[in-house]
């Protein structure tokens, strides 16, 4: 039975059966417990405030006005020393990067073993480092790319809806010149040829959403 001195757990996630499968993981363990949960980012934010946590176990993509990183920063920047850690199915590397941007510890995989996941939560709450390997190749990775700017997103997320060099220009009010411009860098920093193969490469990276 957990005692008082239980790792606190605080479990984030929009669906409902994941979040009575890991409540009946953590309450299983002999040093931790689940104090309290939330299904978005403004539940999150809400809970820690009301039950400050040992350990929050984070997803990224959840509904409502406040995404997972959001709600990350927000809680790290009132509360720098929370110990965030991200569960999440999506390994891409810009994901990744970001989450650990936003101030969390850690970046661990639904499809890790139970094992594995409740030594990252052990070791984080000890002060210990704890990062999958498949993460930390996913953010050397990521370090060896080129940042793109924000209008070069914008570009992309123009493409991912199929829209025209001209209807870019339209709805970014910047000439197709400019469009071309922008395009011809994102293929030299995605290392890619064609619109197809941008879109593509920018969901396998994380970079684009399709949900």
């Amino acid at each position: 039975m957990p005692s008082d001195s239980s790792i606190k757990v605080m479990l984030v996630d929009d669906h409902p059966s994941m979040l009575a499968g890991m409540k009946s993981v953590i309450d299983n363990q002999h040093d931790m417990q689940v104090v309290t949960t939330a299904s978005n980012g403004e539940e999150a934010i809400q809970q820690y405030e009301r039950e400050r946590p040992d350990i929050t176990l984070m997803d990224l993509r959840m509904p409502g006005n406040v995404s997972g990183v959001e709600a990350i920063m927000t809680i790290c920047k009132s509360h720098p020393e929370a110990n965030i850690l991200v569960f999440s199915t999506y390994d891409a590397d810009e994901d990744i990067h970001l989450a650990m941007q936003s101030g969390a510890k850690s970046y661990l995989l639904k499809d890790m073993s139970i094992p594995e996941i409740c030594s990252a939560i052990r070791k984080i709450n000890e002060g210990e480092e704890s990062i999958p390997e498949t993460v930390a190749t996913r953010l050397d990775e990521h370090s060896h790319r080129q940042t793109l700017t924000e209008r070069e997103r914008e570009v992309l997320e123009a493409l991912l809806k199929g829209h025209s060099n001209k209807e870019i220009a339209s709805t970014l009010y910047i000439s197709i010149d400019t469009v071309k411009t922008h395009l011809k860098t994102l293929f030299h920093k995605l290392e890619v040829r064609d619109r197809t193969e941008a879109v593509v490469t920018a969901i396998r990276r994380g970079i684009l959403h399709l949900d």
